[in-house]
């Protein structure tokens, strides 16, 4: 992929910096740590984790990163200077930063509002000279209203990523049939090793293996053993992978035969609703109407889906927007969005299925970038 990473991050950075200025804020503070882990940072700047990044209103960026090595490798900032500066303290690091930066009093400086208290009022104390605000529906939420909205980097990362999970469900489908695979284990271990392979950084989340006797869990705990997998009956296999960052997410419903007159209603229904609910992800349609059109079709065999139909993906596994009963009525799908569609029924006697693909949203509909399927077997 041939990309200006350098100008990219440097885009977004000028989003944040021009919102400081609208909102008079003086500066934002994003702090991806073992404490809270927040995506933010990689964003903004292209570092990995463990880094704090403060950005001012007029537009200056810091980075500092607690492996240095690995953010000049990696990160684009105005300034990295190592943690150790500062004594390993992110607080220490913003109060020098800040204070040689801006010279107004009690200067509006915005923390994530996800900050635990204890920490907020370390952020406080130390900064006395400035308003440490952590507040919602500030310069955090922007951009996570920002990262709904995939660019083209973006874009060609979960593309990529996409087809490397396609691949590997074809070889995983293929050694289920040869015989090769039988556990639950044998398929999670397979992926771990042939994503890597194939050039991807990890799993996205924690892979979910669940033969015929786990299947009726929405998400099996635990994320699967030694037990049968692809066996007679429903077996479902949820995972994904990371590249660049940038997740894949799908699940695949392996079907063995012989199958009961009641899973194979569990099977048409959750096609139908996986094939009539992606008519509407499409640009300016309400998200409400396709979580709706799923609850119609359950309804018509009497069943109800116990989660959402669907979430952003991207940096995170979860994140804006969602497509569920969480959505506002008037949340619309937008043009950039990447979501998962993933139609799910399950039944502690019968077991499970759930089919999951990640579509784009595009300016004139909608581009379906995995191809999970209902795996007759």
């Amino acid at each position: 992929m041939n990309f200006n990473l350098k100008q990219i991050y440097e885009d977004r950075r000028k989003k944040v910096s021009e919102y400081l200025k609208q909102n008079n804020i003086k500066a934002a503070i994003f702090e991806d740590s073992e404490q809270r882990r927040d995506v933010a940072v990689r964003y903004l700047c292209g570092h990995p984790s463990d880094a704090s990044l403060i950005i001012l209103d007029s537009g200056k960026s810091f980075l500092i990163p607690w492996d240095e090595n690995l953010a000049k490798d990696k990160a684009f900032a105005d300034e990295i200077i190592p943690s150790e500066k500062f004594k390993r303290s992110y607080i220490n690091a913003s109060k020098e930063i800040l204070t040689s930066s801006i010279s107004e009093k009690k200067s509006k400086v915005c923390i994530s509002p996800e900050t635990p208290y204890i920490q907020f009022k370390k952020y406080s104390e130390k900064l006395e000279n400035f308003k440490i605000c952590a507040e919602e529906n500030s310069a955090h939420d922007f951009v996570k209203s920002l990262r709904a909205i995939k660019d083209n980097y973006e874009i060609s990362c979960t593309k990529k990523a996409a087809a490397i999970t396609d691949e590997m469900t074809k070889i995983i489908v293929e050694n289920l049939r040869q015989g090769k695979i039988k556990t639950e284990t044998d398929v999670a271990l397979f992926a771990e090793r042939e994503l890597r392979i194939k050039g991807a950084e990890r799993t996205s989340f924690d892979t979910l293996a669940a033969g015929p006797e786990r299947s009726f869990a929405i998400h099996a705990f635990p994320g699967y053993t030694q037990g049968n997998w692809g066996t007679q009956g429903l077996s479902i296999l949820d995972y994904g992978v990371c590249y660049e960052g940038y997740a894949s997410d799908c699940t695949i419903t392996i079907a063995k035969s012989p199958l009961s007159k009641e899973q194979e209603k569990l099977l048409k229904a959750v096609q139908e609703a996986a094939d009539e609910c992606k008519k509407l992800y499409i640009p300016n349609e309400k998200i409400s109407r396709a979580v709706k059109k799923a609850d119609e079709i359950f309804a018509k065999i009497n069943r109800v889906m116990p989660h959402g139909l669907g979430h952003g993906t991207g940096l995170e596994i979860h994140e804006e927007p969602f497509v569920s009963m969480r959505a506002n009525e008037n949340d619309v799908f937008k043009a950039g969005n990447i979501i998962t569609l993933e139609p799910g029924l399950y039944d502690k006697t019968l077991g499970g299925t759930r089919l999951e693909n990640d579509i784009l949203i595009t300016e004139t509909g909608n581009e379906v970038l995995t191809h999970s399927e209902i795996f007759r077997i």
